[in-house]
């Protein structure tokens, strides 16, 4: 078994998942000495749930902030904790949990440690919903042609990264779109990015990404906005959009 690498940390943002949150943080708890959930504002039971564990840190918002703020409030206790290597990894039962200390350990070479779910096929991978791979490898290749990435997933939740890494980002991003100001400002800062593969794992549930966005048209135009102005304000000269929202090629 890999060993996790000194004062390593695995974060868990979470916004209703009473039906997962224990069975998911007893694996995690197997792979894992730190770990902190973030309760981003949950009203489903969970809260309850996670005050009857001792073998976990909760961070609670009170109100539901969006998964990017989730992120960005482990990313500062992990900072502010001292840690050498932050983990994140979803609540939703999609993740392996037994994939944690090869993804910490990976951190020894990059700053950012991501995973792929089309860097490689698995026997038991699972069908993607198809709008959501369409915007996926949409915003992927936008990211890679505009900005010099190689990446194969730009929205995979399952990373590691150098918590000194993590302070020298500025995120304001709330929601979804997150991860694409994190790689406009990655690639500004030449930070070192390794992908590893994970299962294609997709459960039979339906995941809402918030009122609007969850019309697939609505929320690609949304991650086209963060996208670009996470480019001005990064201050990078970056190729025009490779193919604009409203070019007949929505996903």
């Amino acid at each position: 078994m890999v060993e996790l690498p000194p004062r390593s940390l695995t974060a868990l943002p979470v916004y209703n998942e009473a039906r997962h949150v224990d069975d998911v943080l007893d694996h995690v708890r197997r792979f894992a000495q730190d770990v902190l959930v973030v309760d981003d504002g949950s009203t489903d039971g969970t809260a309850q749930r996670l005050a009857a564990r001792r073998d976990v840190r909760v961070l609670t918002h009170p109100t539901n902030r969006g998964y990017g703020a989730a992120l960005r409030s482990a990313f500062r206790y992990a900072i502010d904790g001292g840690y050498g290597v932050l983990v994140t990894i979803d609540c939703d039962g999609q993740h392996e949990p037994q994939r944690i200390p090869w993804f910490a350990a990976a951190c020894r070479d990059a700053d950012i440690v991501s995973g792929s779910r089309y860097l490689r096929k698995y026997a038991h991978d699972s069908a993607p919903p198809v709008q959501r791979q369409r915007i996926n490898q949409r915003l992927t290749a936008e990211l890679n042609q505009r900005l010099g990435l190689q990446l194969t997933d730009a929205f995979c939740g399952f990373k590691a990264y150098r918590v000194a890494a993590l302070a020298r980002l500025q995120l304001t991003e709330t929601g979804y779109a997150m991860p694409l100001e994190l790689w406009v400002q990655a690639a500004a800062l030449g930070m070192r990015i390794l992908e590893l593969p994970v299962p294609l794992i997709y459960l039979d549930e339906e995941r809402s990404f918030g009122g609007m966005l969850d019309d697939a048209d609505t929320r690609l135009r949304y991650y086209y906005e963060v996208l670009e102005r996470s480019i001005r304000a990064a201050g990078l000269r970056a190729p025009a959009a490779v193919h604009p929202v409203g070019d007949g090629r929505t996903a």
